[in-house]
């Protein structure tokens, strides 16, 4: 007879060393049989109990690449989504808490793209003229949806390469759910910012005219993340001059005017590896968020090197924050005990379609 889950209630009231002592513990009982996945942006309590930490899809790669029956995504939804997408038959992926989404990926939904799509069709044939690139901070609907109309999925870090592959075979991208990335690395290409438009979704036709569709080289989706919007040029302005040596380095979701006053801009692991390249006693001010900030302080104090959050305001992905020591002790408790709690599954055409995109991408 196979016991009942357990109720996450009983969880919530303990304290995090009670947690950590129990995870230890699960994750010693369960093995090889068991990967723990640990996004840059998670919080300290549950990294630590990470077997592979990265971006989305390093995570995921890794992941199924693995042994491990179960694979737990301490991130957000989309990402365990991806893992799923790419997992091989027999592997269940779980994320500790289903209200770990993502705000920027809500952005962009099935329904507003695919209605976005008939209505660039009242402008020009978008299968012939404008390829779909969705940032991997997406949901696996869109994902297919790229799949579906020959397009493709982008990391933060390999953007430039996949607009120059969306380029090479039709005149135009509509590149969602965030701007900032697409304006941003077009903008490093040489493309005039007079060649990109916005796309409002909750406007007909994008709010846009007929001209500037058919002007324009990149659509943006009018979408953005919430942690790295709260970056300003006046942040850096007010550091520098405090600390005229610091060098600046900013995440691409970063705003166009941030990132013009960075003097590097990259992926999480593009910022990771700059920093930790770095000649000690360096001082940093970085523009991303706040948990992997406070990490590359901590790791990196015994060099002198000064590492600094951007921001005045504490700003962290709330949505990440979600995942706490005592949702991943319920779901590796349940492990053991032979039950799976918040499997994530994506539906197999749909899958299938996003996995498309994906293969694409991967080529590259």
């Amino acid at each position: 007879m196979v016991a009942s889950a357990l109720d996450i209630q009983g969880f919530s009231r303990l304290d995090d060393e009670q947690c950590d002592a129990r995870i230890r513990a699960a994750k010693a009982a369960l093995g090889e049989r068991l990967v723990i996945l640990g996004h840059h942006y998670q919080r300290e309590e549950v990294f630590r109990h990470a077997d592979i930490a990265g971006d989305s899809l390093k995570l995921s790669r890794q992941a199924a690449r693995s042994r491990a029956d179960y694979i737990v995504f301490c991130g957000v939804h989309f990402m365990a989504e991806v893992a799923d997408i790419l997992s091989r038959p027999g592997q269940t992926v779980i994320l500790p808490d289903l209200a770990a989404g993502c705000s920027m990926a809500d952005m962009a939904d099935r329904v507003k793209v695919e209605r976005a799509w008939r209505e660039l069709a009242s402008v020009l044939d978008p299968d012939e003229a404008v390829t779909p690139v969705t940032y991997i901070n997406s949901a696996a609907d869109l994902k297919a949806f790229c799949g579906r109309h020959g397009g493709i999925v982008c990391t933060s870090s390999n953007a430039r390469a996949i607009l120059e592959w969306a380029w090479a075979r039709r005149e135009k991208v509509l590149f969602f759910p965030d701007e900032h990335l697409g304006r941003n690395t077009a903008h490093a290409m040489g493309i005039p910012l007079e060649e990109m438009v916005v796309w409002d979704f909750n406007q007909p036709r994008g709010g846009l005219s007929r001209e500037q569709i058919r002007r324009a080289r990149l659509i943006l989706w009018k979408g953005f993340c919430s942690v790295h919007q709260m970056f300003k040029p006046e942040h850096i302005d007010r550091f520098l001059a405090r600390y005229p040596e610091t060098r600046v380095i900013s995440h691409p979701e970063a705003s166009f005017e941030v990132c013009r006053k960075s003097h590097y801009v990259g992926s999480t692991e593009y910022i990771i590896r700059t920093i930790a390249e770095a000649e000690p006693g360096t001082r940093w001010l970085v523009g991303t968020e706040l948990n992997l900030v406070q990490r590359l302080a901590d790791r990196h104090r015994h060099e002198g090197k000064h590492i600094h959050f951007m921001s005045p305001t504490i700003c962290m992905c709330s949505t990440m924050f979600r995942i706490d020591p005592q949702h991943l002790l319920w779901t590796l408790e349940n492990l053991v005990q032979g039950q799976v709690v918040n499997r994530i599954t994506v539906p197999a055409a749909e899958a299938r379609q996003a996995r498309a995109a994906l293969q694409r991408m991967l080529e590259l």
